[in-house]
């Protein structure tokens, strides 16, 4: 791919910036009791080497391992009073039980992409919270035979695909495209990739998982209930309990596949293009995923064919001439391959680079995420084009959904989008700090978003919950409970989940009635005046 996502130069230098920025800040304030309650109960339930406070030397290290945004490296943003970098199962209840004991509570985190930070920071400092860090938790043991991965949900995409890869050539899994997101929070959220038409999502393909609960108590599916089983599978991490690892039924991939990578400019017709490629795209042979990239003024199309190259070029030949696709465009590759082209930007790139699970924060980002359930008209995109002009601007990307996506039931798992014509994020990155540049790029992605509020859906305008997105709400106080945090969480739940919302509550209300895994945006225990829906 050619779009200029990074300068390294400058993001290492950001890095280094605000981590000096961190170090300078001021001493913590002396705990409050029931926080250093808090923290004997876990010096006494578990080793010092997987315990890390503010008074740790490591705990810099450790908070920023796996943070990809340097928007929540800031000294001033709230940071947990502990965090245990778990390896395994029994450091995960000590922390809970010590937690729900001493009134802390806990919030899980696996790979450190939640585009909002809510596993890792708060947005005030009033009520002290702890992180379990999975990541050492990141076994990946593939049984070719039987089509099945069990992974722990601190292993990356990219450690998960090597592992397949490694066993055989002719397995695969439906995930994401960045290597390095967590396959934790990426499973909690549901989960897309370039194999969704043919496949689904992610989260279509667990089978299995371990769960730490708010007891504390480590349940299977059989153990945790087919209605937690549910939950977890597409209604957002942080909210039911602690998953340490889950069972993934893997896919057939063809021997061989095939991929391009088009552009096309905005003066050669590409508003014509994107016109035709929304009704296009979700409309394609299943085996076809062709997928459109916005920055500046120009349109990148990719695609990913199972299938060899003469496939490919007659299906664009047939569905899409306008894209003037040719035989010299296309590439064919084995599946993991094409993992690594769509992931680090063209062919060739060696397979262990998967295994790289990034430096830390590179970039600042804000996104947002709409869906589009009719055709957006051709003077929308132009006004797009307009935007994508604008100082500050980013890059918008459109995954088409359609294939096996539309044939799965809206309530099947929370994520209730499969109808949609497809998915479009908003991006925007940078990389100077500052208010002033952060207001800029902050600015335009919000701007765009409203921009596209006619072409998109709405009652209510949906949003894809791992690309999450505070605008959209914020749960209350610790006082706001009941019916009117209930309601207020709709603002947020409704968009990411519709009608499936007020069953993760209802969910939430039996598995955790106290609400002990909650963030800003955790699904909140149903009133008791909605009971029974389960």
């Amino acid at each position: 791919m050619a779009i200029v996502w990074r300068s390294l130069a400058l993001s290492l230098l950001a890095a280094f910036f605000a981590v000096l920025h961190r170090a300078a800040s001021a001493a913590p304030a002396a705990l409050s009791p029931d926080t250093a309650s808090f923290l004997r109960c876990l010096a006494v339930d578990l080793p010092p080497q997987v315990l890390h406070t503010n008074a740790s030397p490591s705990y810099t290290s450790v908070l920023e391992s796996s943070i990809k945004n340097l928007l929540f490296v800031a000294p001033a943003t709230p940071t947990p009073v502990a965090i245990v970098a778990a390896a395994g199962a029994s450091h995960v209840q000590a922390a809970v039980r010590c937690g729900a004991r001493h009134g802390v509570r806990v919030r899980p985190r696996s790979g450190g992409h939640d585009y909002e930070g809510l596993s890792y920071r708060a947005l005030s400092a009033a009520r002290p919270f702890a992180v379990v860090d999975l990541a050492a938790l990141r076994a990946v043991r593939v049984d070719a035979g039987r089509r099945t991965a069990w992974v722990g949900s601190g292993a990356t995409l990219g450690e998960l695909y090597y592992a397949i890869a490694n066993r055989s050539a002719r397995l695969g899994f439906p995930g994401g495209v960045g290597p390095t997101v967590g396959v934790g929070g990426h499973l909690s959220g549901g989960g897309f990739g370039l194999l969704l038409r043919k496949h689904g999502l992610a989260a279509d393909h667990v089978v299995d998982a371990v769960i730490v609960d708010a007891e504390g108590r480590l349940l299977d599916r059989v153990a945790m209930g087919e209605d937690l089983f549910w939950a977890i599978r597409g209604g957002g991490g942080g909210s039911f309990g602690v998953v340490l690892r889950w069972k993934l039924r893997l896919v057939r991939v063809p021997a061989t596949v095939a991929v391009f990578t088009v552009h096309r400019a905005r003066n050669q017709s590409a508003t014509a293009l994107l016109a035709r490629w929304q009704r296009v795209a979700p409309a394609l042979p299943r085996d076809v995923f062709l997928r459109a990239v916005l920055q500046n003024q120009d349109a990148q199309f990719e695609s990913l064919y199972l299938g060899p190259c003469a496939g490919l070029v007659a299906a664009m030949a047939a569905r899409f001439p306008e894209l003037g696709v040719t035989p010299r465009d296309c590439v064919e590759m084995a599946w993991i391959e094409s993992v690594l082209y769509f992931a680090f930007y063209g062919a060739g790139k060696p397979r262990e680079q998967l295994l790289d699970r990034g430096a830390g924060p590179e970039r600042y980002f804000k996104a947002k995420s709409d869906y589009v359930s009719a055709p957006v008209p051709s003077h929308a995109w132009e006004s797009a084009w307009r935007w994508l002009r604008r100082d500050g601007a980013g890059l918008l990307i459109l995954d088409p959904y359609g294939g096996r996506m539309a044939g799965v039931s809206p309530s099947a798992t929370p994520f209730p989008h499969r109808r949609e014509l497809f998915n479009l994020q908003y991006y925007g990155f940078w990389f100077e700090n500052g208010t002033g540049v952060a207001e800029k790029h902050v600015g335009w992605v919000r701007g765009v978003h409203r921009e596209m509020e006619p072409y998109v859906s709405r009652n209510p305008r949906g949003a894809y919950v791992n690309y999450r997105d505070l605008d959209l709400g914020v749960n209350g106080d610790d006082d706001d409970g009941g019916e009117g945090g209930y309601e207020k969480a709709r603002a947020w739940g409704e968009a990411y989940f519709k009608a499936n919302f007020e069953r993760l509550a209802a969910v939430k209300a039996k598995v955790d009635p106290h609400d002990f895994f909650r963030n800003e945006q955790s699904t909140p225990p149903l009133p008791s005046s909605r009971k029974g829906l389960l």
